[in-house]
């Protein structure tokens, strides 16, 4: 009897040690919901739970410890999830770690501390990044010029951009809605809190947020961009000290010549750009590839760039998807021009037929950036005072899947460069 008591109970044990480990999938046809399985990552990371991500390995799936709350978790959100033994686990770390697979197991330490640049009033416009998160579930701070003045972005790991202008001149809404309601009181807010923080123009405010934020970067920090955020940004470095902004923006005349007194060696990204002169043309540059393309709404698409997952983690992790081809979306600043792109710039998604990069990445300092074009990924053309994207209807979206391993990417462990 004792004999068959200490048989049973080995065996239970046997069982219960069977399942050691969770998969989340992230390939195409078996994952319910892309977008929520990062929070579920997130949030076990938080939690102290250890976690890795198998790059190229079924779209980019996340290895996780098998605990009862992260199933039930899993199963509160939707997110699909496949029930591992030590030897599958094994297994498939095994294939992963063979020098004939382009896949890659990086462990992830640490949640990332998020900040979302984003004014404190509501907007006409929703952002991408803002949306993503709560549905997500991916706590979040937003932040805005005051604090970032005051050195609080040294309490974050990772920054993202809200739509924003940092030259100062409120977005060049100008010619359209200089007499609608939410460009004055926009405008009349933006001076009150220049003058409130100091600054005799907001032209100049903007520009200490922008250095602010390089600072950030170089000394560690991660910052992540989309729309008109990425070339106003780099825009405001390169134009430190000069006067770009016309009467309708600051009170005065621009400087004369202002065009040959940039600063390419400011910017992060950008290089040999001209700035739009006229006040009453939406477009801050010729970064912007918005005028220039020809591309119809049922062709266009944007392919990820195929890097080593083992000797260049980074934009691998970057470039996580369960597709490659990726839909288009406008935005302020839709794409950028290939040719006016720094060459210590990675390019991470293009398109060629208009030779555009509409996803790009760098090194500035110590800490890195990624820019990204386009407005909405699941809005093609998104109009001020659009309603925000429902992201129940696009739970497994491609293109919203790119903002997510940006947030994710800064819990990855450091490894020492291979070259």
């Amino acid at each position: 009897m004792q004999k068959r008591f200490i048989i049973l109970v080995l065996f239970l044990f046997s069982g219960t040690m069977q399942a050691s480990f969770l998969l989340l999938p992230m390939d195409e046809t078996v994952q319910k919901n892309h977008l929520k399985a990062y929070g579920i990552t997130f949030w076990c990371l938080n939690k102290n739970y250890k976690a890795s991500w198998l790059l190229n390995y079924r779209g980019g799936s996340f290895l996780l410890p098998d605990a009862d709350e992260i199933r039930k978790e899993c199963q509160i959100r939707g997110v699909s999830f496949e029930i591992l033994s030590d030897q599958e686990q094994a297994t498939i770390l095994n294939e992963i770690s063979s020098p004939s697979q382009n896949m890659e197991s990086v462990v992830l330490e640490k949640a990332p501390k998020i900040a979302v640049y984003t004014p404190k009033g509501k907007q006409p416009w929703d952002d991408a990044v803002t949306l993503v998160l709560t549905y997500a579930e991916i706590p979040f701070t937003p932040i805005y010029d005051e604090e970032v003045l005051s050195d609080q972005l040294l309490l974050y790991d990772w920054l993202h951009l809200h739509h924003e202008d940092f030259t100062g001149q409120y977005g060049k809404f100008y010619n359209a809605f200089k007499n609608v309601p939410w460009y004055i009181e926009q405008k009349k807010e933006s001076e009150l809190l220049a003058t409130k923080l100091g600054y005799t123009k907001v032209s100049h405010q903007k520009g200490a947020v922008a250095k602010k934020i390089r600072d950030f970067v170089v000394g560690g920090g991660f910052m992540f961009a989309m729309c008109s955020a990425t070339d106003s940004f780099d825009i405001a470095l390169a134009a430190d000290g000069v006067d770009i902004c016309e009467a309708m923006f600051d009170g005065d005349a621009s400087e004369g010549n202002y065009q040959t007194k940039m600063n390419y060696s400011s910017s992060f990204a950008f290089k040999d750009f001209t700035l739009e002169r006229k006040p009453e043309v939406y477009e801050f540059s010729d970064i912007d590839m918005t005028p220039k393309r020809r591309i119809p709404p049922d062709k266009d698409y944007f392919t990820l760039m195929d890097f080593s997952a083992k000797w260049d983690p980074i934009p691998s992790m970057l470039c996580q998807n369960h597709t490659q081809l990726i839909k288009g979306f406008m935005g302020q600043t839709t794409a950028y021009d290939a040719g006016l792109i720094k060459s210590n710039v990675l390019v991470m998604g293009s398109c060629e037929l208009n030779a555009e990069a509409r996803y790009i990445h760098g090194q500035k300092g110590k800490g890195m950036f990624t820019f990204y074009g386009g407005h909405d990924p699941e809005d093609f053309q998104h109009q001020v005072g659009d309603p925000p994207t429902v992201l129940d209807l696009h739970p497994n979206s491609p293109g919203y899947r790119l903002i997510l391993n940006n947030v994710l990417f800064p819990a990855a462990k450091k490894k020492k460069l291979k070259t």
